[in-house]
Formats: structure tokens, C-alpha cells, sequence
């Protein structure tokens, strides 16, 4: 099938590299408009000339700059929230200056640009919201990944009150709970940690990929998975079977 988003208008964080770049790109081949921010200009940039992609800078954890780029932007069919990092250690590790940049960029982000972007689709009657959370949640535990684990937890409970509260204005907001994805993330990670670390805990022998992502974010932001609401859609290779 094509053309599964023809007509839609997208707005989508993270997307300079890893999942949030494949899935822009995704997004954009099936006919969708999307605009395309990340902090990060520079690999943002990479992006510029793919037909139906438009990017801007934006510092997500900046509620000023988002609800000025929602100024700009009259209506929205689609918000995609991808913006995360990764807090190692265990709880006693974990310093008040992490716990709150965690809290701020995994959790606040996503909180600012619903606030900013669903009185539009509310206006429309219509409109999904993904959130990116993680296996490593209320999903499953994982050494090493507490704060991180707390932060993604609540992006699935955000996502179901927002689903909880608004379905009957016609929003749908689930989230996507990936496992081990080989993104630049990882592949940091890995130099730290090594690669067996990662590789130990994967049932299928591989990483996935940040398509294998993408292709579902595409189902979420369809008109295919307008049944769908208030649900994690996990993408993790059997890693919480």
C-alpha cells in the first residue's frame, strides 16, 4: 500500500537520526507532510530536499519554543514524540542533576507538545498521538535502568489518561515500547558497556532496526489503527516473552 498518510500533516521530534529519522522518512513516503525538528540542526539538515519533509529546530524541553512552532502550524493530524535518553545505573546511583534531566527530556517533552498541539486536533475531531516509551517500563525491568525505567513508565500512563480523556473528541494516543534498537544511541552505549551486553539479551540473535520502529509508528499514524487507542505496541524481538 501507498499513500497510507496522503493529506496528513505530521510534527515529529527527534527526527535527526535513529528511530525519529526513519520514521520522518517513513512518514514522508507515505504521502504525509511532515515537519521535522530536532536540536540537533546540523544532522537535521541531512533531511532537507525529501519531498514532504520540512524540519525546524526545536529544543524540546523548551515550552516557549513549542508552543511558538505550534503558533505557526494551523492544523495537525499527527503527533509524534520521540525525543529520549538513557540514565545508566541504579537508583543509589542516580544523582538529583539525572533524575531530573530524565525527567525533563523523556517525560517533559512529550508533555509540552501534547499540550501545545491536541487543542488542534481537538478542534478537527480528530487525530493521533504517538509516544515513544520502552519494554523498560512498567513492562519490564532491566539492570542499570531505573530512572530510565520510571521516565518510560510514564509515558505509558500519560499516553492512556490522554487516550482515556479525549477519545470521545476523536484522538486516539498510544505508544510504542521498542527493545534493543541499533541507533546511534546504542552503538554509544555499546562502547561503554560492550557489545555482548546487549547482544545476550536479544532471543532472535539481532538488534532491531529503527524501520522495524517506523513501520509500526506508520500503523499507529493511519487511518488502519483507528480502532486502536490507549495501547503500547511492543517492538523488542520476543525480549519480553
Amino acid at each position: 500500500m501507498a499513500g497510507r498518510l496522503n493529506g496528513k500533516t505530521v510534527v515529529a521530534t527527534a527526527c535527526a537520526q535513529g528511530i525519529g529519522r526513519a520514521t520522518a522518512e517513513t512518514f514522508a513516503r507515505e504521502g504525509a507532510r511532515v515537519i521535522a525538528t530536532d536540536i540537533n540542526v546540523e544532522k537535521l539538515k541531512e533531511l532537507e530536499g525529501i519531498p514532504g519533509i520540512e524540519i525546524r529546530k526545536l529544543d524540546a524541553t523548551d515550552n516557549d519554543a513549542i508552543k511558538a512552532l505550534a503558533a505557526e502550524i494551523e492544523t495537525v493530524d499527527v503527533l509524534f514524540n520521540c525525543v529520549g535518553i538513557v540514565e545508566n545505573g541504579t537508583i543509589l546511583d542516580t544523582t538529583d542533576e539525572g533524575f531530573d534531566l530524565s525527567v525533563n527530556v523523556n517525560i517533559k517533552t512529550a508533555f509540552y507538545m501534547i499540550k501545545a498541539f491536541l487543542p488542534k486536533m481537538i478542534a478537527k475531531k480528530s487525530g493521533s498521538i504517538i509516544n515513544m516509551a520502552s519494554v523498560v517500563s512498567s513492562v519490564k525491568g532491566a539492570p542499570n535502568r531505573c530512572i530510565y525505567a520510571m521516565t518510560k513508565a510514564g509515558i505509558i500512563g500519560m499516553s492512556k489518561g490522554v487516550a482515556a480523556d479525549f477519545v470521545k473528541d476523536g484522538i486516539r494516543c498510544n505508544c510504542i515500547c521498542p527493545g534493543t534498537v541499533d541507533t546511534p544511541s546504542v552503538r554509544e552505549r555499546m562502547k561503554v558497556l560492550g557489545e555482548e551486553y546487549f547482544m545476550k539479551r536479544q532471543p532472535t540473535g539481532r538488534l532491531g532496526t529503527p524501520q522495524e520502529v517506523a513501520n509500526v509508528a506508520l500503523f499507529l499514524a493511519s487511518d488502519e489503527s483507528s480502532f486502536v487507542n490507549g495501547s503500547e505496541y511492543r517492538v523488542d524481538g520476543g525480549w519480553v516473552i
